[in-house]
């Protein structure tokens, strides 16, 4: 049976790393985020022996997973938007190099250094590469403390199937909040090294480079032509995603992470005004499940967006549909939540007396 506990999102995350079977963890402290090595650093060590190193920076803390990543060990990084910011020529290395590795951005309010309160505004940077050249993270958006502990294993089998970093999008909110989670069993530590893993000098087989330079164009452009094939197929096989009440819904609210609970309650209060309301909410932001929300807007008169920031993820919204129905949207930034009353004014503001 697995163990119930009440929880915070940060400690949470960490405790799942650790029964994930985690081999190592470099990181540096930022709010919202800094529980996650703090617990780590607390717990991983005596129970499992799990590496746990503060570094001196975000940028060395990401470089450590790069090497780190190239022996075939399950390894971590955590950080809150500053600090994924530095990470981000190590994180273009790394999907290069397709090394896999578990990183968690703890979102927080900008731009610059910003408020340490809640935010969705490091989407563009998760979703559409933050780094320089034509890589893909997986991305992972949790919309509960259950979640936070769930996508860790998800997160490290995904970046180990596909050989590419996995990032959990979160935010400070998630991070702080306490919950009920059932943890999992304790997973043993890797023994044994992937194929494609540096293991020093090896006397059984030929020795592994693991790079991302390649100087000859020809070299180069096959590299990035094999990266382009993983990500079509990782679109065809990992998409997730949820559905609340959009069977009969002809308004479809349109949310990730901790927004989609805000909107499954203006839902329901909608619905207590016969006004037919649905909510779609993408778990995977990459790859995003663009036919899936097309599909909805065959039956849906209109779809709101609901963001924590400036109005990121509805461009994909507005890909997925294609022009089939109007999509509005709604923001709210510098860490403020928007509320199931103001959900509900907006899209009865643009939507219901057009349906009338």
């Amino acid at each position: 049976m697995k163990e119930l506990k009440l929880m915070k999102g940060n400690e949470a995350l960490a405790e799942a790393a650790i029964l994930a079977g985690c081999d190592g963890y470099f990181g540096y402290p930022i709010t919202p985020q800094s529980e996650i090595l703090e617990y780590l650093a607390l717990e991983a060590k005596k129970r499992t022996g799990m590496v746990v190193l503060q570094a001196e920076s975000e940028v060395a803390a990401i470089n450590m997973i790069y090497g780190a990543a190239g022996t075939g060990k399950k390894v971590m990084t955590s950080s809150s938007s500053p600090g994924i910011s530095l990470m981000q020529e190590g994180i273009s290395y790394i999907a290069c190099a397709e090394l896999p590795c578990l990183l968690v951005n703890v979102v927080r309010g900008g731009p610059g250094l910003g408020t340490i309160q809640p935010s969705q505004g490091d989407y563009f940077q998760a979703v559409k590469g933050g780094g320089h050249g034509d890589y893909k993270l997986i991305v992972l958006a949790p919309s509960t403390v259950q979640e936070m502990v769930d996508h860790v294993k998800l997160g490290f089998d995904l970046a180990f199937k596909w050989r590419n970093p996995v990032m959990i999008l979160t935010d400070g909110a998630l991070g702080q909040m306490m919950e009920k989670v059932q943890l999992p069993a304790q997973l043993p530590r890797s023994t044994e090294a992937p194929s494609w893993a540096t293991v020093g000098k090896p006397k059984t087989r030929e020795r592994n480079i693991l790079t991302s330079l390649h100087i000859q164009p020809d070299k180069m452009q096959d590299i990035n032509l094999h990266l382009q094939k993983k990500y079509s197929d990782i679109e065809k096989e990992e998409i997730r995603f949820e559905k609340y009440e959009c069977d009969d819904a002809e308004i479809i609210l349109v949310a990730f992470g901790l927004v989609a609970r805000v909107c499954q309650k203006a839902a329901q209060f909608a619905r207590e005004k016969g006004i037919k309301v649905g909510v779609f909410r993408p778990i995977t932001l990459f790859p995003y499940p663009y036919k899936e929300l097309n599909k909805l807007a065959d039956q849906a008169k209109g779809i709101l967006t609901v963001e924590m920031n400036a109005g990121q993820m509805v461009e994909d919204v507005r890909l997925a549909v294609n022009g089939k129905i109007p999509v509005e949207f709604l923001g709210r930034m510098g860490g403020i939540i928007p509320t199931p009353e103001e959900i509900l004014h907006k899209l009865e503001e643009k939507f219901v007396g057009e349906m009338v």
